[in-house]
């Protein structure tokens, strides 16, 4: 695909294409990052180099950066946070009321592994079908929960052998956000 027709694809100037091939658009939230990705069919991670997603996790604990580390033994980043962020970047635009994740290193979840990114919106109660980032006996976990006709709900893990049906009253379980967005690193 040539410059110009990869920047008519994605909405954006030569200028930005050619910005991104020097290596100047390198923060996660840049606003036209989520456009190349879809347009290049290619995750963030591929699209920066391979350490910028490791750098900007690590990072976002010292610097008030957007991408925080999910760590299953920690509550929520966000419930760790003494401050709000006072800028929301494009993508959190994107995703309002949301934060974005990653697996801190060496850590994964079902449905998120090192390097992904998901957009959380914090939560307490079931919403809807979808993805949630639940607290476990002390751990977080990231579970599919589903409506059942039956008025309780179906909570599983990638595997469905190991599918629980709970009450929605009173889960054993406490649901601490929605997951909103994923991309994968692949």
């Amino acid at each position: 695909m040539s410059k110009a027709a990869l920047a008519r694809r994605v909405g954006v100037s030569d200028v930005t294409i050619s910005y991104w091939e020097s290596g100047t658009i390198k923060q996660i939230g840049h606003e036209r990052l989520v456009a190349l990705t879809s347009a290049l069919c290619c995750s963030i991670k591929q699209l920066l180099d391979d350490d910028s997603l490791n750098a900007m996790a690590a990072a976002s604990r010292t610097s008030g950066g957007t991408v925080l580390s999910l760590q299953a033994n920690l509550a929520a980043p966000w419930e760790q946070r003494e401050d709000e962020p006072g800028e929301m970047s494009t993508l959190q635009m994107l995703t309002q009321d949301c934060h974005l994740v990653t697996p801190a290193e060496n850590e994964s979840f079902d449905f998120l592994f090192e390097g992904d990114l998901a957009a959380i919106a914090p939560c307490d109660k079931f919403q809807q079908d979808g993805l949630y980032l639940l607290e476990r006996e002390g751990l977080l976990q990231i579970q599919y929960l589903e409506h059942l006709a039956s008025g309780r709900m179906r909570v599983s893990g990638e595997q469905l052998q190991g599918a629980t049906v709970e009450s929605v009253r009173h889960p054993p379980f406490r649901i601490v956000g929605y997951i909103r967005a994923r991309w994968c690193r692949q």
